[in-house]
Order: C-alpha cells, then structure tokens, then sequence
C-alpha cells in the first residue's frame, strides 16, 4: 500500500522529538517516515493499521514501529470530537537509528537493542507487563533536557529489548511501496469502510470512491494490502465486535448484529478466525484480566 511520506523535525537543540498530541490530528493518515516511532496510547481507543495489521487498540498500549513502516491509528469518532475531557490523547517519539553516530547500534552491548529494532520493522506491540515502566520512563523523558534524554530513550529500549512476548504485528512478506500519489485514494477507502462497515458495501461502491472499475479495484486493493477487500471489512467488523465485548454493554448475540454480521454462526467462525477465540472466550478472559 503507498503512504505518505511524513517530514519530521527535530528542532535545532534535540536529536530526537518527543512530544504530546491532543485530538491527534497529525497522525491520522496512512503514512511513513525514516524514523522510527514509539507511541503511547494515553486516552482512547480505535482500530490501528501497522504495515499489513489491523488491530484494536486502547488507552495503555504502546506501539515500536520501525523505519519506513506505514501505519495510523484510526480513533473512534467519539475521540475526534472537539471534547476536551474525551479527545484522543499520545505521547510520540521518534528518532532516527544512526541519530547517535553509524557505528554505535554496532557496538557488542548493543547487539540486543539492534535486534530488537529490526523487529521492529514489522511494529511492535509491546507486553503489559512492561507498558507500566515503559510510561514512567516517557513522563520523566517528557520533562527532560541534556544528555538525560539520550540516557532514558536507551533505557527505554533496553527494557523493549529484554521483554518476552513482544508482539510483531505486519506480516512478514508485507512490503511499502513508498510514494504519495495514492494516499488520498487509500484514505477515501479507508474512511468509507469504516463509515459503512455494518451495512453490505457493494463493490460498484467502493471501486467508485476509489475511482476505478469494481476489476481494478480487487486487483487494486489486494496488491497494496495483501489481503482482499471482503477480509478488511471482516477484520474491522471482528475489530468493532472486540470493543464492544469490552464494553461489557451487549449480550453476544446483539454484538453480533451490532457489528454488521447478518447471523450468529458467520460471527463465530470469522471472529474465532482472526482472534483464535470465541467471542465469549475473548469476553471471559478480558474480564478476568
């Protein structure tokens, strides 16, 4: 899929940015850039896209994402609004991997943290049980100047590295084809599916938005994303039904019609299919975290 190539500034005393986005308007459309990202989810939850993955994600999470990796965090709409005690909150940072000098990654104490960005050029998503000292480390680096800076983003990596269970999120054959002319056309889809995911999209529809022939359009999506456009919208569908099961609100089976499924027995089968768990399994083992 091409992206948006995204220019980022450092400013003339910091090698590196660090900075809190409210609303998060700067970060809204599928992009890239060289530098590599960590982003900490501090208020809201939406669906985000990370190379070729498509996942939910909620206040808590933090996310390591390499170079060059396309990706956005789409927030549900109820975050965009113009709300100051509901709007979208994040903390970013972002550094290139030679910010520090061409040999230093090189050097053997750093073996760990090299490998753990390369990870990294599939995302990252990383383990609760680190997320808690991950963020301690982003409010002090917040409110830091001077060589402390350099010494808290090491720690910070160091801590990714030596986790267990990170999480890689694009598949492995995933590839960026870089350019920008077609950002504008991936977006359109992007937003008319998730406006119109719960009801049966056409492909006349969606090839339309697209501005293209409804045949150019499955060849279209499949080469950019790896995956058909029926699976997106089951994927978004399955992502919805997720946030709801969370919410804790609705029985299944009202989720189920709530997340655009037509019966019960397709919910099931997709949804264990892309989350390897029942919807009440999912819902049990929430709670009971």
């Amino acid at each position: 899929m091409k992206a948006q190539l995204l220019k980022v500034f450092n400013g003339l005393s910091h090698s590196f940015t660090i900075r809190e986005d409210v609303g998060f308007q700067a970060n809204k459309n599928w992009h890239y850039h060289p530098e590599i990202e960590i982003i900490q989810i501090k208020k809201g939850e939406g669906t985000h896209f990370i190379g070729d993955s498509i996942k939910r994600f909620q206040a808590g999470d933090i996310f390591l994402i390499g170079s060059n990796l396309p990706h956005f965090f789409r927030f549900d709409d109820a975050y965009l609004q113009h709300q100051a005690e509901i709007m979208a909150n994040v903390n970013v940072i972002q550094f290139c991997e030679n910010f520090w000098g061409e040999r230093f990654l090189q050097l053997p104490e750093n073996t760990i943290i090299r490998n753990v960005l390369d990870k990294a050029k599939r995302g990252i998503a990383l383990p609760p049980n680190i997320t808690g000292n991950i963020s301690r480390i982003i409010d002090r680096l917040l409110h830091t100047e001077g060589p402390e800076r350099i010494i808290l983003l090491l720690e910070m990596l160091n801590v990714i590295a030596n986790a267990k269970d990170l999480t890689q999120l694009s598949s492995i054959g995933f590839k960026n084809e870089h350019g920008g002319t077609e950002n504008d056309r991936i977006n359109a889809v992007y937003d008319f599916s998730f406006t119109n995911f719960k009801r049966k999209i056409e492909l006349e529809e969606v090839a339309a938005i697209a501005g293209i022939s409804p045949n150019s359009f499955c060849r279209y999506f499949k080469a950019r994303t790896k995956k058909t456009y029926s699976q997106f919208i089951l994927e978004i569908k399955v992502g919805y039904a997720c946030k709801l099961l969370i919410d804790n609100k609705y029985s299944v089976k009202q989720i189920c019609y709530e997340s655009g499924f037509n019966n019960f027995a397709s919910f099931h089968k997709y949804f264990k299919l892309i989350t390897n768990k029942s919807p009440l399994d999912y819902k049990r083992e929430f709670i009971a975290a």
